[in-house]
């Protein structure tokens, strides 16, 4: 760079306060609006809303404020490469120099690959991309609900082939897809379809660009709009080679908004040929039902009155013949009793004669055991005045002697 030409006198002498002004001019003069590449460091928020922070390289290192209200496209972390675009100016009360930042944006792919891994990780260890939530696309859905921009290419290519191949209903809500509000927008718009619930399936699209444009559909707002959404949503953001965020929570993703549109409806042909096999399917079924019913009616064999009448008499001879042998088995049974009972007074007969021979043998027998038969044949027995038997000749007085025809008192 050329040295500029000094424009102070060497000999001039200025205050304090005059020498600072004097040097914040000439800075914010020469400097009104410039770029500078670094790395982030130093971040700090005040309590006013006003960030803090230094960019420095391997050389050098500056001063930055972000001012409260500012609006930011990225998330600020120490040690991104970024580039910002100002102004410089001055502090006096210190007497240092820094650059007031405007714009801020990542600097180099590898640096926004880094950011975007970085995040990925984060909300997969959340859930938001687990094939568990995602939803099946319903099979041909009445309305559409488009999130893009009303102005872009996409939504016109959308139509196209919406009308190309099943024109249904589109309701469209209008947002940014590039700059500091459009993940803002893009996440309202999915919020809006789930809360009017009004639409089928949800497409969230954009054309191409470079990876820096494409950023909003990689912010965390977006992300978890698209997770929680209720309604099935497909996402068309870019080309094929070009993958954000959202592609992991959308519910399926599309390599273009035109890929979208074929995945949410069948082309009208597919449906013909849909509709074709469905009538060959149920023809078919139809048809094989109705030959196996002609076969079991064919099979059946329709008798005579006369043949039906014969059988008829037939199963009542057997039925006849059965029950006669009941009968008579019953009948024989009866006999069988009856003259079993018709016995029962000679063998009461019997009974009774075998009793009265056994009391009569038993009459003798008691008559044998009893001490009268020894008295009948000379004895006697002797008994005191208490009536106790006397056996020997120093038991006492006798008072009475039993003889077999009496007994006489002493």
């Amino acid at each position: 760079m050329q040295k500029p030409e000094p424009f102070v006198k060497p000999d001039n002498v200025f205050s304090v306060t005059d020498a600072a002004n004097l040097l914040k001019g000439v800075v914010e003069t020469a400097f009104p609006r410039i770029k500078i590449r670094g790395e982030l460091s130093q971040i700090t928020r005040a309590s006013s809303g006003h960030m803090y922070m230094t960019i420095k390289d391997a050389g050098a290192a500056i001063s930055a404020i972000i001012w409260r209200g500012t609006p930011l496209n990225i998330k600020l972390e120490e040690g991104i490469e970024v580039i910002v675009t100002g102004r410089f100016t001055t502090y006096p009360a210190r007497s240092n120099y820094q650059i007031i930042i405007s714009e801020i944006e990542m600097a180099g792919v590898g640096a926004i690959l880094k950011m975007l891994e970085e995040r990925k990780q984060k909300l997969a260890a959340e859930g938001l991309f687990d094939q568990s939530r995602k939803k099946p696309l319903p099979h041909l859905p009445t309305r559409i609900g488009v999130v893009t921009s009303p102005t872009g290419a996409a939504f016109q290519d959308i139509q196209n082939r919406l009308r190309e191949r099943f024109p249904v209903q589109v309701l469209l809500y209008p947002a940014t897809v590039q700059g500091t509000t459009a993940a803002a927008e893009v996440a309202a718009g999915i919020e809006y379809f789930n809360t009017a619930n009004n639409v089928d399936v949800i497409i969230v699209a954009r054309g191409g660009g470079a990876l820096e444009d494409l950023l909003p559909f990689s912010e965390e707002v977006v992300v978890r709009a698209a997770a929680a959404s209720h309604i099935p949503l497909i996402s068309g953001v870019g080309h094929e080679p070009d993958w954000m965020l959202i592609d992991f929570a959308a519910d399926v993703r599309a390599p273009t908004p035109t890929g979208a549109a074929e995945m949410v409806v069948p082309t009208k042909i597919s449906l013909f040929q849909e509709l074709d096999n469905m009538w060959a399917r149920l023809s078919g079924t139809f048809t094989t039902r109705l030959i196996n019913a002609k076969s079991r009616i064919d099979a059946i064999s329709i008798k005579s009155p006369k043949q039906l009448l014969m059988e008829h008499m037939q199963r009542m001879d057997d039925l006849g013949r059965t029950m006669n042998i009941l009968i008579s088995n019953k009948i024989m049974s009866a006999h069988q009793k009856m003259d079993v009972v018709s016995q029962f007074p000679t063998i009461l007969q019997n009974r009774m004669t075998q009793l009265n021979q056994s009391v009569t043998h038993m009459g003798q027998m008691l008559q044998s055991l009893s001490y009268k038969s020894v008295l009948s044949r000379g004895y006697a027995i002797v008994r005191d005045a208490d009536g106790n038997i006397i056996s020997r000749t120093d038991a006492g007085v006798p008072a009475s002697i039993e003889f077999a025809d009496g007994v006489a008192q002493l």
